[in-house]
């Protein structure tokens, strides 16, 4: 043996006991650290590289992240004491009504630091036929601010007539903020798309730069509207002409969103702030982007949580509010997604719902949008919920893109996060929960009419499939925590 290749092989060696150690160290499950380390060892730079880019959790993030993130509790904590206060007060009163699910409010309050807000008008509004008329009105009566930020922020007919009405309220002295993720934008945003914004007044920044690449996988997928802090949007909806006209390959687009006016609006305000300073370095913790933590809308009596999860989270947070729904559910269990890619812990919490009973039904879309390894892979997931008793709907209308969970008809949830581990684990993402029976039965409502375009999904039809094809899906499974 060579000098060079002795030299080799003791660099490797070490190389391989070091990321070893390292990997160990960090205490994550089992079956990921086993599977890290093979990757290093098979293909040792190349599996550096991944897992520089697609691998590291919160403890990636800088010293200065964490400190900005102290900063900015620093700063919110005084402009929401009025709502925080009330915290202990509020749930023994709801409790006392028979409406309150204490565990599940205590597990958002704790795990995201999420307020309870009581007073709040909420309306669901299903597609882009009831979201985009009623966004764009709030917005033209807008007198102080108008936040936004999404996912994808398209380039087309219709964000240009959205433009104009940001960029008229912009010179009548409104502050007009507007955050993108530039991977989900990449194909409609560029630096002249930007710049064109910024010349008619609006702000616009990405939510990470494509230059941070130790943080490049973790994207900022949430969809937020906050029109004067007093009235906000969320939702599976981002901004573009596919909402209306069904994009490419589908002649429409099934979507879910909120409006929120009242207090949980002023939680919505904060999160944006929080992504804003993280993105452009711009404090905006000030009270007079708070007016509804003094105002409550007349008609107002949601109580609603507004909860956020990230790869520098200390809790999944998202993850953690479905298995808690999904295993606190005594009657059903209906959700929908675009697709299914679940962790162990949701994927048992279903199956067990299933088998005490619960009547658990799941519709995805039948066709995907774009990328099919989330479906191929999500495939394999589905056979085992089948056997225990969970009924998987496929959505043949158009896409289905709505991201929902509701429970007994009495507590739902809706939000940017798909039932995938990317969601739950690496993107940013942000859900309402809503205590409220009767916002809960609506949602039901709609999910029982969607249920006419559904077909459902056969088990048995899948075990009887090319096995090339199912093998293809196996394959696709190995790449669940990036897709």
């Amino acid at each position: 043996m060579s000098h060079i290749d002795a030299i080799l092989t003791v660099s490797l060696t070490l190389y391989a006991l070091a990321m070893t150690v390292f990997l160990i160290s960090e205490n994550r499950r089992p079956q990921a650290t086993l599977a890290w380390i093979l990757v290093f060892f098979l293909a040792p730079v190349i599996g550096g590289l991944v897992y520089i880019f697609f691998g590291r959790d919160r403890k990636a993030f800088s010293k200065q992240r964490r400190l900005l993130r102290q900063d900015i509790e620093a700063n919110a904590l005084p402009l929401l004491a009025p709502l925080l206060s009330r915290q202990d007060a509020e749930i023994a009163r709801l409790e006392s009504e028979s409406i309150s699910h204490k565990k599940l409010m205590m597990l958002v309050r704790r795990n995201s630091h999420s307020a309870l807000t009581k007073h709040n008008h909420v309306d669901i509004q299903q597609d882009a036929a009831e979201f985009y008329p009623h966004m764009m009105r709030d917005i033209e009566s807008a007198r102080h601010s108008i936040h936004l930020q999404y996912f994808i922020w398209g380039a087309d007919p219709f964000t240009e007539d959205l433009k104009e009405i940001l960029s008229g309220k912009a010179r009548a002295g409104v502050e007009v903020r507007l955050l993108y993720d530039p991977i989900g934008s990449q194909a409609h945003v560029g630096r002249t798309y930007v710049k064109n914004m910024v010349a008619k007044g609006i702000r616009m920044a990405p939510t990470s730069p494509l230059y941070r690449l130790h943080t490049i996988s973790y994207r900022n997928h949430r969809k937020i509207t906050v029109v004067d802090g007093a009235i906000g949007y969320i939702g599976g909806m981002n901004i573009g002409q596919e909402h209306i006209s069904g994009g490419v390959g589908f002649d429409s687009w099934r979507d879910t969103q909120l409006r929120i006016v009242g207090q949980g609006a002023a939680l919505l305000q904060a999160v944006f702030m929080v992504d804003w300073y993280n993105a452009v370095k711009e404090n905006l913790f000030f009270a007079a982007y708070f007016p509804t933590t003094a105002t409550e809308p007349a008609d107002g009596d949601v109580p609603v949580q507004i909860l956020t999860s990230g790869p520098d989270s200390q809790w999944a947070a998202i993850r953690q509010l479905y298995s808690c729904m999904i295993v606190s559910a005594q009657r059903h269990v209906f959700i929908q997604s675009p697709f299914f890619i679940p962790d162990p812990t949701i994927a048992e919490a279903l199956m067990s719902a299933a088998l005490s009973g619960v009547d658990v039904k799941l519709m995805l879309s039948a066709r995907p949008s774009g990328n099919r390894l989330p479906d191929w892979a999500g495939n394999t997931y589905l056979a085992d919920l089948v056997a225990a008793g969970v009924r998987v709907f496929l959505y043949q209308k158009g896409y289905l893109h709505a991201k929902t969970i509701s429970i007994d008809s009495e507590i739902c949830s809706i939000g940017s996060t798909n039932i995938d581990i990317r969601s739950f684990s690496i993107n940013y993402e942000i859900n309402a929960v809503l205590y409220s029976k009767r916002l809960a039965g609506e949602l039901e409502q709609d999910f029982e009419r969607d249920l006419a375009h559904c077909t459902q999904f056969d088990a048995a039809e899948y075990e009887k499939r090319n096995p090339a094809v199912r093998f293809r899906d196996s394959v696709a499974r190995l790449f669940s925590p990036l897709l």
